[in-house]
């Protein structure tokens, strides 16, 4: 498929895509006159790295990750390696911290909505 076939059925931007490329997150073929053709495999793996990218992680961690990921029966990869275990377990805490904290800001505004709201007064 296309750039802009891969693009509509991820749902992310070509730029994106281009950018995945150079990170070397994503790979192409390149046709005789140069454009950029993706397996249906790509689908996938695009949905994976933006998945990674909401959970916080940067495109460098994303890279070390994405070749250790389950293959698509659903064996595990055999390069994932222990430091990259115990990395991704960090990451984990460092979100499980964010999260916290989060709930904690929604449950101050809570509080300050319910404080401030007419019904209340």
């Amino acid at each position: 498929m296309r750039i802009g076939e891969l693009a509509s059925r991820s749902g992310v931007s070509e730029r994106s895509l281009r950018y995945y490329e150079t990170q070397g997150l994503l790979r192409s073929e390149r046709t005789p006159g140069g454009q950029r053709r993706y397996g249906d495999w790509a689908v996938d793996r695009v949905v994976r790295i933006q998945a990674l990218y909401a959970a916080g992680l940067n495109s460098r961690k994303i890279a070390q990750l994405l070749p250790c990921m389950r293959d698509a029966d659903g064996a595990p990869s055999e390069i994932a390696t222990a430091r990259l275990v115990d990395e991704l377990a960090a990451e984990r805490t460092r979100i499980d911290v964010m999260i916290a904290d989060l709930v904690r800001s929604r449950d101050i505004l809570d509080e300050v909505i319910e404080l401030a709201s007419p019904a209340t007064r």
